[in-house]
């Protein structure tokens, strides 16, 4: 079983900005509502930990892996569960110019035996992604 979560807003700024704000972790704190950290290795094959606080809900520490980095372009990661098969999650964040603007679009792409017992949770999570959306968007757009 498998689902996708996909969003995306338009920022009024280049991606060079966007993907600055993006990259900064230890500012994460002060802004992004739904990825409340990030720290570890930001190249492919990196490890990362990632607190991730759904609204309502607590927060959460994953240990992904990073699959894939584009400057100013595309960040992903990938992570599972200790037990292979039952729930796995890819991670992406893109930016495409749109003229002057940067379309972002985060989304996620979740597998395993797990998904169709996790439907609060992915809509939970798709809520996240929304709220941090607009707050990359006013990040990037305010400085």
């Amino acid at each position: 079983m498998a689902r996708v979560i996909e969003t995306s807003v338009r920022i009024a700024a280049p991606p060079a900005r966007v993907w600055s704000v993006l990259m900064d972790f230890g500012a994460y704190p002060s802004w992004n509502p739904f990825v409340r950290s990030i720290a570890g290795d930001k190249s492919v094959g990196g490890k990362l930990e990632v607190v991730l606080e759904l609204p309502g809900g607590k927060p959460q520490t994953f240990r992904p892996v990073v699959t894939e980095i584009v400057p100013e372009q595309m960040f992903c990661w990938r992570g599972t569960l200790p037990i292979p098969g039952l729930f796995t999650g890819e991670h992406r964040f893109s930016l495409a110019t749109e003229g002057q603007n940067t379309r972002f679009t985060q989304s996620e792409a979740f597998s395993g035996l797990l998904v169709p017992f996790v439907g609060g949770v992915l809509a939970a999570t798709e809520r996240g992604f929304h709220a941090m959306n607009e707050k990359l968007k006013v990040r990037s757009e305010g400085s």
